[in-house]
């Protein structure tokens, strides 16, 4: 990926600045049973959480198929934050509070209390991925970077305090970025659409294989040690704008879909970008289509992170 009218100075290039993210809402989990309840929900183990860090988290239906998924931290020794799409976080809210029964959690929307913003560039500053640090009465989560034209770009998120100060950073540039980064993010959309590593979430720290039971367990820990894992994410780009939940086709086998889009922005100079679940064997050969096998032409390109030898 090149990017037209790269700047030699990162303020002033057009991946940095800031934007409000009315697109992300935070769950709150308190009580002294908070972590325990969590670790019987969640892919992520949550109970060695330490101040300072957080993780990626996936939440799933019995069939292991993503329901959600969130960044965590702790604010306190019973207090976790779940920032997650404010698109699913009612539904998801909902069903979690279902199973708290006698455990000494309580569970809050709290996205009013928590507003978030994303960083791109500069703007993010250098903290490593997932470092948590305190920001303007606020948190700030320090995200991987993505890889634009094989140059890292810094990305960060802050849930409240003051407004982050920068230059206003285009919302489909941020969405692209996003792709690129090659971390998926689950939205409404594309609810219950995917096993974890059909969009790399193992691959990026989202699931520990050495914790205990959680919904959907055993078939997540089958498709890592049984072979049966046949797609993948993928960065896609396009040349037409693409959203998340739109079908990919295969030019060889138009009469099912190859893939699924999980999250699409646009970066300046490139296009339209996705991250994609794909069936691996559509990257043998022939073209990818959006919707149709005479739709927009899709080209794969890079992620920032190395993929697993496919499994036959």
């Amino acid at each position: 990926m090149i990017i037209a009218g790269m700047s030699s100075n990162p303020a002033e290039s057009p991946l940095h600045g800031v934007l409000p993210l009315p697109d992300w809402g935070v769950i709150r989990a308190r009580g002294a049973d908070a972590r325990s309840f969590l670790q019987g929900q969640l892919t992520q183990d949550v109970t060695q959480l330490a101040a300072g860090t957080a993780r990626l988290a996936g939440y799933c239906t019995a069939k292991g198929r993503l329901l959600a998924s969130f960044v965590v931290w702790a604010a306190d020794a019973d207090t976790l934050l779940l920032a997650c799409s404010a698109d699913l976080l009612p539904a998801t809210l909902k069903r979690l509070r279902m199973y708290v029964l006698r455990a000494k959690c309580t569970l809050e929307d709290v996205s009013a209390e928590w507003p978030a913003w994303g960083l791109a560039g500069a703007a993010a500053g250098d903290g490593a991925a997932w470092a948590v640090q305190a920001h303007g009465g606020g948190v700030r989560v320090a995200l991987p970077p993505a890889l634009v034209d094989g140059v890292p770009v810094a990305r960060a998120l802050q849930f409240g305090g003051e407004t982050p100060a920068g230059p206003a950073l285009a919302a489909a540039t941020w969405l692209g970025l996003e792709a690129a980064s090659g971390v998926p993010r689950i939205v409404a959309a594309t609810v219950e659409q995917f096993v974890p590593q059909m969009v790399n979430l193992e691959l990026v720290g989202g699931v520990n294989f050495q914790k205990g039971c959680y919904p959907g367990q055993e078939v997540v820990a089958r498709s890592q040690y049984r072979g049966t894992l046949k797609r993948r994410g993928q960065l896609l780009v396009g040349t037409a704008p693409l959203q998340p939940g739109q079908e990919i086709v295969h030019s060889e086998d138009p009469g099912q879909p190859a893939g699924l889009v999980a999250l699409a922005g646009e970066l300046p100079g490139v296009g339209p970008v996705a991250l994609a679940e794909l069936k691996l064997a559509a990257l043998e050969g022939g073209s990818l289509h959006l919707g149709t096998a005479d739709g927009p032409r899709l080209t794969p390109a890079a992620l920032p992170y190395a993929m697993p030898a496919a499994v036959d």
